[in-house]
Order: C-alpha cells, then sequence, then structure tokens
C-alpha cells in the first residue's frame, strides 16, 4: 500500500492561501506559517498530518497529496473543509 506524509495550511478563503503560498516562495517556513495561520488542528505540529494511505482523506486532498514530489508544495486546493496548501514531506 502506498504511504505518503505530508502537512498542510488550512484556511477559509483562495485569496489567504495564495498570500501564503507567495509567502513560502519568498522562503518563508512552512511550519512557521501552518502554526501561525492554519484552521486546523495540526497547526500546533506545523501542519504535519503524519504518514496518509489512500482513502484516509477527502478525494480533492489525496489527489493533489499523492501527486506531490517529495518537498513540494501544492497549489491551493479547495475542500469541504476550505483551501489546503500541501507539503510532501516523505
Amino acid at each position: 500500500m502506498k504511504k505518503i506524509q505530508v502537512s498542510h495550511i488550512l484556511v477559509q478563503h483562495e485569496y489567504e492561501a495564495k498570500d501564503l503560498l507567495l509567502s513560502l516562495v519568498k522562503g518563508k517556513s512552512f511550519e512557521e506559517l501552518a502554526q501561525k495561520f492554519s484552521k486546523c488542528p495540526s497547526a500546533k505540529s506545523g501542519g504535519n498530518l503524519g504518514i496518509i494511505t489512500p482513502g484516509k482523506t477527502v478525494e480533492e486532498f489525496e489527489e493533489a497529496s499523492f501527486n506531490l514530489k517529495v518537498d513540494e508544495i501544492s497549489q491551493p486546493i479547495r475542500t469541504k473543509f476550505g483551501y489546503h496548501l500541501i507539503k510532501r514531506i516523505l
């Protein structure tokens, strides 16, 4: 079974996700931005969701996560929870 490890930042609005993505491009720390801005309980751990396997997250999140390369960050991904920036760790 395929397993990956991801972190994410969850915000309510697409413009927030795009602003955070710009900050990341400029060299800001994903973990620090997650701690400061993410609306998910995982914010405390820098957005780290740990190991995920197929079927463990909503479809849009899973598809984006499994298509990332290690250390790659997604464009904003919309799910029923809001907008995510996803970083693949492993």
